[in-house]
Parts: C-alpha cells; sequence; structure tokens
C-alpha cells in the first residue's frame, strides 16, 4: 500500500473516534472513508468521505526529504436544519484534527505525521437542503522514508 493511502486510512481511522460523546457533537456512526464519494451517491448520514490530491516534496542536504500531502476531506449530513448539523460536524472534524496531528500510518519506523494543517473549509451555505455539504481541504507534512 502506498504512502498516500496509507495515511488516508490512517485519518480516516482517527475520524471515526466522532461518536457524539466525550465532547463530540455528532455522531458519525463509524462512517469516514479513505475514499471519494459525491452526495448524491451517499446514502449514510453524517458521513465524512477524503480524496487524496497533489503532494510535493521538499528536498533538504543528507537525502532528507518532507512530504507534503493534500488531502480533501467531503462532508455530507441530512436533517431538518443541514446547516447546524454541518456546522457540528465542521467543529468535530476540526477538534479530531487538532487532536491528532501526529497519526502514525504505517509499520515501517518513522512512518507517523509531522503536522496537519487545515488549508481551507467551504460549504454549500445551504443550497441542498435537506442535505448539507463541506469540504475541508488540508495539508499533511511527514517525511519521506
Amino acid at each position: 500500500m502506498s504512502v498516500r493511502t496509507s495515511i488516508a486510512k490512517a485519518l480516516a481511522e482517527k475520524l471515526k473516534l466522532i461518536d457524539g460523546s466525550t465532547g463530540y457533537l455528532t455522531n458519525i456512526f463509524g462512517n469516514a472513508y479513505p475514499k471519494l464519494k459525491f452526495w448524491d451517491e451517499v446514502s449514510d448520514f453524517p458521513s465524512v468521505y477524503m480524496s487524496i490530491g497533489t503532494e510535493r516534496r521538499e528536498y533538504l542536504p543528507g537525502d532528507f526529504k518532507w512530504g507534503y500531502l493534500s488531502i480533501s476531506l467531503k462532508l455530507y449530513v441530512k436533517g431538518e436544519d443541514p446547516a447546524q448539523e454541518l456546522e457540528n460536524l465542521l467543529e468535530d472534524v476540526e477538534k479530531v484534527i487538532d487532536n491528532n496531528r501526529v497519526i502514525v500510518y504505517g509499520s515501517q519506523p518513522g512512518a507517523q505525521t509531522v503536522e496537519i494543517l487545515i488549508d481551507s473549509i467551504i460549504t454549500d451555505g445551504g443550497l441542498l437542503e435537506p442535505y448539507g455539504v463541506a469540504e475541508i481541504n488540508i495539508v499533511i507534512q511527514y517525511q519521506v522514508l
């Protein structure tokens, strides 16, 4: 399995922690996946899907390399007040990211992220009611081994 896929799978496992308890506002019932689905294909709400994007590298002396992987998280909700449900889910996802900036993604020693930063957040603005859709673009920094 590639590093990119391993990181996405590890992040999806962390997002499954959103269970409506211990400070979370939403229960996603384990609906976090390291693959992409569009809102018209989703049948379980709320849910989080992701799309692995571009990656850039930074080469430093001594054969040291940083990888910067972009991942787009797609958040989907459905309900009577989708805007509020979406805001709650956005807050929960941000909490998971803030609490898990370092994620172990493989069995190789040192296979872990160094930093996960939110680059942008956008919502559908209520256009798809009774559905709610948001996108969080993140950048994950890791050492290329």
